[in-house]
């Protein structure tokens, strides 16, 4: 864990916990309304707010250029959701739901080689993120049948490609006052 931690910065580090404080608290007024549109459909509202929430994911990458800040944002996602139950209600699985999708968007950085550069890499981010989570709550937390599973991947890919685009468009437009 050490060896882990060593790559990042304390302003790395620093970022990263906000974004994932930002994003627990974001998640928190976008989904439940959300669930009022995708609830009787049988779809989970992530599906849809996906985009938003992984979307915080995303930029831990783009604003630390570590392909790992993912995995380290789901994390403190998870640990903050555990130990205030504000934004999830998935019990143990939250530690499974909330750091898989960071995880996910490692391997696909590293397989493609890429750090949260570009709007492919982000764009890409944000869909196997939210298709990761809205797998992993189909199944796990729902077992929705096949039909609904499938709708509800359809609308997570979009809706996560989305928001990585949006997150490529906020690290351009920040970048720009040289904050990063």
């Amino acid at each position: 864990m050490q060896k882990f931690l060593k790559i990042f910065t304390v302003f790395d580090l620093m970022k990263i916990t906000v974004l994932a404080a930002l994003g627990i608290a974001v998640g928190s007024v976008i989904g439940p309304l959300v669930r009022i549109v995708t609830g009787p459909l049988f779809i989970p509202g992530g599906a849809v707010a996906g985009g938003i929430y992984m979307l915080f994911l995303v930029l831990s990458v783009s604003f630390t250029g570590k392909k790992s800040a993912a995995i380290l944002c789901g994390i403190t996602q998870a640990f903050i959701v555990m130990a205030t139950g504000f934004g999830g209600h998935h019990g143990a699985m939250t530690i499974i739901t909330y750091t898989m999708p960071g995880v996910m968007i490692f391997v696909l950085l590293f397989v493609i080689r890429h750090n949260g550069c570009c709007k492919l890499c982000l764009f890409f981010s944000g869909m196997i993120a939210n298709l990761t989570g809205t797998f992993l709550v189909g199944v796990g937390i729902m077992a929705l049948p096949f039909v609904p599973m499938m709708l509800s991947l359809c609308m997570a890919a979009l809706s996560g490609g989305l928001g990585g685009l949006l997150g490529w468009r906020l690290t351009t437009e920040v970048k720009k006052f040289n904050i990063l």
